[in-house]
């Protein structure tokens, strides 16, 4: 397996491709999970930066980010993780797991997920020569060639081993820098539904004791919006922060208006 490195966020300003999953969903309601695969990640060793990235990416595209799942390099396990996730949910991105080591067995129990072989594909070979000489081009390498029959290439301009998509799940990377990448080109395939708003209402200093009980009657009323509280350190010392997130701008503006009123008059 290989080690994840810093990477960076880039979010699409648009986009409007059709969906490409096996039954499309409706425009409003697309849905994703993330499937993490890897020891490492599992161990601390390596510390998970692509869930942040495709969450953000997700968000800002109009999908709904419903479950992450982190599993082992045991073949069993993530088949399992598969099947349930890809039938789900709309969309399925997994990371890790498609390197030349021996623990890279992603590909494979992609394609036992779905029923399907897995051999060298002549397609993702080419893409690998473009970095090695047919020479240097040794079994392990090849490993990186090896996709389920059926499957659509993602292109990888960094190392030029591919990912692919097969049905609604699409296999990335572990590295976040190659990950990013392959993200940025899959982006412009991908259904979107409406964009989630966010309003974030101060709390301050003030315990979310103190106003929990009001919060959790404003939330109840207010079924079409997610309310959360969330405690922080900043700077000038502790604080909260209430977010309103939702599709509907009026139900996320009449939220908020009844939280900064019960606020107020908790200040009182």
């Amino acid at each position: 397996m290989t080690d994840s490195t810093e990477t960076r966020t880039v979010l699409p300003e648009a986009v409007t491709a059709e969906a490409a999953a096996p039954e499309p969903a409706a425009r409003n309601v697309i849905t994703a999970a993330i499937l993490v695969i890897g020891d490492e990640i599992l161990s601390g060793r390596t510390k998970d930066k692509n869930i942040g990235t495709i969450a953000d990416y997700c968000t800002a595209i109009g999908i709904d980010l419903k479950e992450v799942r982190i599993v082992p390099d045991e073949a069993d396990r993530i088949v399992a993780a598969l099947d349930a996730l890809r039938h789900a949910y709309t969309y399925v991105f997994t990371t890790g797991g498609i390197g030349p080591t021996h623990d890279d067995i992603t590909a494979d129990c992609v394609a036992a997920a779905f029923g399907v072989t897995i051999d060298i594909d002549p397609r993702a070979k080419a893409m690998l020569l473009e970095r090695h000489k047919p020479e240097d081009l040794n079994e392990a390498r090849l490993r990186m060639a090896r996709i389920p029959a059926g499957a659509d290439l993602i292109a990888n301009p960094i190392s030029k081993a591919p990912g692919f998509r097969i049905g609604n799940v699409f296999v990335m990377a572990g590295v976040p820098a190659i990950m990013q990448a392959m993200l940025d080109t899959i982006g412009p395939t991908l259904d979107t539904g409406a964009r989630v708003l966010s309003e974030t209402i101060e709390a301050g200093n003030m315990p979310e004791g103190t106003y929990a009980g009001g919060l959790a009657a404003i939330a109840k009323a207010h079924g079409a919006v997610s309310i959360g509280s969330y405690p922080s350190m900043t700077q000038t010392g502790f604080a909260n922060r209430i977010v309103v997130r939702g599709k509907d701008a009026e139900a996320v503006a009449r939220a908020k208006a009844e939280i900064v009123a019960l606020l107020a008059t908790l200040r009182i």
